[in-house]
């Protein structure tokens, strides 16, 4: 994490502090993920990361605090794994919404019952961060996108490569949030796969530029 988080938590420097700090976000994760918001306690994360609660309380002034920092790091990865894969993505448009869909599909697959927690459970300053990481991830599809606008035959190329981002990417938080009780019946690789055909109509429809 490169940002202080909730009034005044900031990433360790030392290596040996980074990595108890990744024990206890690890150790919340698992807990968020296996017993829900309501069950999440300090004292239940010191239990699972094998620390004592005064360990935890030294670094996090609590609960919230803590539940900030987890989402931070998970907006992080999702961040970096979008601009990773769109660097590396195949030569066209269809590359770049592929690798667009499927970077999102991949972070929100490996932590799939946390976000929904998460999401479920935000604060004020919670709701910031996660709309900065959005604005985020569509500003690096947009810059991606945009050599690939000759392919587009909507009338405003620009216009149409935001739709299709804001609709990816509300597409990707819905399924998060709501999965668990309106199933779609597949798995995040194959949600990837049929939105990024779905996104792809729409660009190559209309009347060509």
């Amino acid at each position: 994490m490169s940002q202080s988080v909730d009034q005044g938590f900031r990433p360790p420097q030392q290596a040996r502090s980074r990595e108890s700090l990744q024990k206890v976000l690890a150790a919340a994760e698992h807990v968020l993920a296996g017993q829900g918001f309501e069950e999440f306690t300090v004292g239940a994360v010191a239990e699972q990361a094998g620390m004592s609660v005064g360990a935890i309380y030294r670094r996090f002034a609590g609960k919230n605090q803590l539940l900030y920092a987890v989402k931070d790091q998970l907006l992080g990865q999702l961040e970096t794994g979008v601009n990773e894969a769109l660097r590396s993505a195949e030569s066209g448009l269809s590359g770049v919404v592929g690798a667009f869909t499927h970077a999102l599909a991949g972070t929100f697959a490996r932590h799939d019952r946390i976000f929904s927690e998460l999401l479920d459970n935000q604060r004020a300053e919670g709701r910031d961060r996660g709309l900065q990481a959005l604005d985020t991830i569509q500003r690096d599809f947009v810059a991606a996108a945009r050599p690939c606008f000759g392919e587009i035959r909507r009338a405003d190329g620009e216009r149409a490569i935001r739709m299709a981002s804001r609709t990816i990417i509300g597409s990707c938080v819905h399924r998060a949030a709501s999965g668990r009780y309106w199933s779609d019946g597949l798995g995040w690789d194959g949600w990837a796969s049929e939105t990024t055909e779905m996104a792809l109509a729409y660009l190559g429809s209309g009347s060509s530029r």
